[in-house]
């Protein structure tokens, strides 16, 4: 990874500061993506201390608000000449359904359209640096979710664990549809589930699901466990030319049968289009 850059979303704590540290002392230039600045210094100064002469860079913005998502991407391409590695990773489980500045769903919102809008506006500078590679964090617990295009966020009847599990869904179709539409282009895209984590990512759940989480949660995987399949799906040199893959356990894996729908991967890949008004051009060459 010499030489290579990388920009990790939700790269403050948990999996994202894991994958981060682990990349870094691979010899990548990382380049995080907070909203918080004071975490992002703490993060970036748990980096630079793991490995001996990191390159660490930070841009500070609001994924749940598309138009810092859209000067983020701005300052990346102004910043960087190059971006060899985009992973988004970021995430967020609402157990109430609330709206972002935008009027859209949060959890669909953060989780799945920032993926969608970031990766679309970073296309240019990710395909002139290829080969390169997109990675998607996605989950497990897309495999109980059915997208529901009459009410894609959740204004008819909405659960947090719902909500989530449909956005990492939706996580898997974008993915399988952005490498189909970038064949050729040397520009890879897969996604991945870490694994069961032991993260901060469900402290706000609560109710019967919430309390099962806690039970359980001594038996999950460490952060540094869980970033293992980030790690290697954004670095193996194995997997170079891998593209519309799903990875779990750092091995190829199969997706639920519902991810693998085309119909429903470009139904979404428009409805995300209309959401960022960038119909036509989203991701942008495509």
């Amino acid at each position: 990874m010499n030489g290579k850059t990388c920009l990790i979303t939700g790269a403050t704590a948990g999996i994202g500061l894991e994958t981060a540290v682990a990349l870094a002392q691979k010899g990548a230039r990382i380049v995080l993506i907070s909203r918080d600045e004071g975490r992002a210094e703490d993060a970036s100064k748990r980096i630079a201390a793991s490995s001996s002469g990191a390159q660490v860079e930070c841009i500070i913005g609001d994924l749940s608000s598309q138009k810092s998502i859209r000067r983020m991407a701005a300052d990346v391409e102004r910043q960087f000449d190059r971006l060899d590695v985009l992973i988004n990773n970021a995430g967020v489980i609402n157990p109430k359904r609330t709206l972002t500045i935008d009027g859209i769903e949060a959890t669909f919102a953060t989780n799945h359209v920032a993926y969608f809008l970031l990766t679309g506006l970073l296309l240019p500078v990710l395909k002139q640096s290829g080969p390169s590679r997109i990675v998607n964090v996605a989950s497990d617990a897309h495999t109980w979710a059915r997208l529901d295009f009459d009410d894609l966020q959740g204004e008819k009847s909405y659960g947090g664990w719902s909500a989530y599990s449909k956005s990492k869904l939706a996580n898997i179709l974008f993915t399988y549809e952005l490498a189909r539409r970038l064949a050729g282009t040397g520009t890879t895209a897969n996604c991945l589930h870490p694994g069961t984590v032991r993260t901060q990512l469900f402290r706000d759940l609560h109710g019967i699901t919430g309390a099962a989480i806690k039970l359980v949660a001594l038996f999950f995987k460490t952060p540094k466990q869980g970033a293992e399949t980030t790690v290697y799906v954004a670095s193996a040199p194995g997997l170079e030319g891998v593209t519309g893959k799903y990875f779990s356990d750092c091995k190829q894996a199969k997706s639920s049968p519902a991810s693998y729908d085309e119909a429903a991967a470009r139904r979404l890949w428009k409805a995300s289009e209309e959401l960022t008004n960038r119909t036509g051009a989203a991701p942008a060459g495509l």
